[in-house]
């Protein structure tokens, strides 16, 4: 049988006007800036309104490492958001923006799939309303300004030599990883080294999805520390001017996007940091305003649960004040037989033996994020392929972590195929069961934070950092930034710092190669591994089938 692809799927849905689905939530016509006649930007002034309001309840959809066979959590996601509406509830969802680095690289675009996707599909994986080339513009903005600043006669007293603010661009290019700078002569300023960063790991981004309102946006922004003296005193955003520029042009993405799924319900798409190399959460503006709309909010954190649901509760949660409810942990049959040693090629032969070695991984993540004290629900995402003995086999797996799976058929039905999950998840929301804490408190050193997420999520027997690594955490720890949180930048395909080793290894070694203060977003970033925060193309990218068709329609973006 022939499936539709996703575009396919998405070009026949019957949206409605973006006002209609403003109206479901009782955000009223003059609250909203329509970017066309099916995505708006929600008023800050509206928003600000909310805030007496109570919250709805908060679920958080996260998933096992990722895998070549796919795991559907912005899928699941989207489509727990329609199943939780057809149920009666009153619901949202809340996910972040593509990148176009990924789009146009390996991963393709990321609104949803089959039946449960967010429309405009195609609008939302380019350009969308202009979010991220917002932020890029700021970014870069401020790295002019300090090269601006140093031409004209450095009063500041910046170290060249430490010029911490790099640039950034969203797409994949690793030529740009290291680059010189200010080459050509006397009228181009000084040369130094530095280099490009993709845009979801600029520390603008991380800001933007942090901030409550602009002049929190403001205030963070001159918070950022882009350079450091002779004598390794630290100089600001601010120090340059550059944080009343920068949010200027950023004054309408700070704003919540909103749109729709499917079948019609209202989706807030906003921000986009990613979760291995960023903190990999959708903004905490639209969480907080889904919030105070909805009676109940379905977000997602990137990648597995070691790497977004870690920095969910440790970052995000803990920075802006909010709790989850409930977890719904994304598995498939394919991806727990690629965990257990089968081949890409060989997933579509049932193998209930490889299924159970597989489990090992989806079992570690379950028994994770229980340590923040949340009910955790697995959900099944439902492959043609799949057998009902290697269902029943994860189901019995689940059952014996003290948890329970539902398989779900959203993909190919839309949200009459998550009925049974849809009905859990409030249940387990309603039920008062949560008892949030994260992992670690805001007192304890950075290096041990970084221990404790190694050894407590990671299963790692060990953590190896040169003297440099730690002389510089102690550093910020003597500079007052010791309370900060850390966002761990790792490999998402393993909870250990090499992708191949997948399942549930213990004892492994995570290497902190580099640590970086975003003192502005407020989190110390520990780069572990060969992570790269500016990703390159695989041999055969995305793009090269991404076209125009004859009718002038997109091909090739799903």
């Amino acid at each position: 049988m022939a499936f539709k692809t996703d575009i396919e799927i998405a070009r026949e849905a019957k949206k409605k006007p973006i006002q209609q689905i403003g109206e479901k939530l009782g955000i009223p016509y003059e609250a909203l800036l329509p970017y066309g006649h099916d995505k708006a930007k929600i008023e800050q002034d509206f928003i600000t309104g909310l805030a007496d309001r109570p919250n709805g309840k908060l679920i958080l959809v996260t998933a096992i490492n990722p895998t070549p066979a796919g795991e559907g959590k912005t899928t699941t996601t989207v489509g727990l958001g329609d199943g939780l509406n057809r149920i009666g509830k009153k619901a949202a969802i809340c996910i972040r923006e593509a990148s176009l680095g990924p789009n146009f690289g390996m991963k393709g675009g990321a609104a949803g799939g089959g039946y449960a996707q967010v429309v405009p599909m195609e609008e939302m994986n380019l350009h969308f309303t202009g979010d991220f080339h917002a932020i890029t513009s700021a970014h870069n903005l401020l790295s002019a300004m300090i090269d601006n600043h140093i031409y004209w006669g450095n009063t500041l007293g910046i170290d060249e030599r430490r010029v911490v603010w790099r640039r950034v661009m969203d797409m994949n290019d690793r030529a740009l990883r290291d680059v010189v700078v200010s080459l050509g002569g006397v009228s181009n300023g000084f040369p130094r080294q530095t280099g490009f960063d993709i845009t979801v790991a600029s520390e603008v981004m991380a800001i933007l999805c942090l901030s409550e309102n602009l002049a929190d946006l403001e205030r963070r922004l001159g918070d950022m520390i882009v350079a450091y003296r002779r004598d390794k005193s630290p100089i600001y955003c601010r120090d340059i001017k550059a944080d009343g520029a920068m949010t200027v042009l950023l004054k309408d993405a700070m704003q919540p996007n909103l749109v729709q799924t499917l079948e019609n319900n209202p989706a807030f798409v906003h921000g986009g940091p990613f979760a291995n190399i960023a903190h990999g959460c959708n903004s905490v503006i639209a969480t907080k305003t889904a919030l105070k709309l909805a009676d109940y909010v379905v977000t997602e954190a990137g990648f597995g649960a070691d790497l977004g649901a870690e920095k969910f509760m440790n970052i995000k949660c803990r920075k802006a004040g909010l709790a989850p409810d409930a977890v719904v942990i994304v598995a498939t049959v394919r991806a727990m037989k690629m965990n257990g040693g089968v081949a890409k090629a060989d997933l579509g032969a049932e193998n209930v033996a490889a299924v159970k070695a597989g489990c090992a991984n989806l079992g570690r993540h379950i028994e994770n994020v229980k340590s923040f004290g949340v009910p955790v629900v697995v959900g099944i995402n439902h492959f043609a392929g799949d057998t009902d003995a290697e269902v029943e086999a994860v189901k019995a797996y689940v059952a014996a972590q003290g948890s329970e799976a539902i398989l779900c058929k959203h993909w190919a039905h839309g949200s009459a195929g998550i009925e049974d999950l849809a009905h859990r998840v409030a249940e387990l929301a309603e039920s008062g069961a949560a008892k949030f804490a994260p992992l670690y408190p805001d007192e304890m050193g950075l290096m041990a934070k970084i221990e404790t997420i190694a050894t407590k999520i990671y299963r790692a027997g060990s953590v190896t950092a040169d003297a440099s690594v730690r002389a510089q955490l102690k550093a910020w720890e003597d500079a007052g930034y010791g309370n900060l949180p850390v966002c761990m930048a790792k490999t998402q395909y393993s909870f250990s710092t090499d992708p191949t080793l997948r399942g549930a290894p213990e004892g492994h070694t995570i290497p902190v190669r580099e640590v970086r203060l975003s003192a502005g977003a407020g989190f110390v970033v520990a780069i572990c591994g060969e992570i790269m925060t500016m990703p390159g193309l695989p041999k055969v990218p995305a793009s090269e089938t991404i076209r125009l068709n004859d009718a002038g329609l997109i091909e090739g973006l799903f």
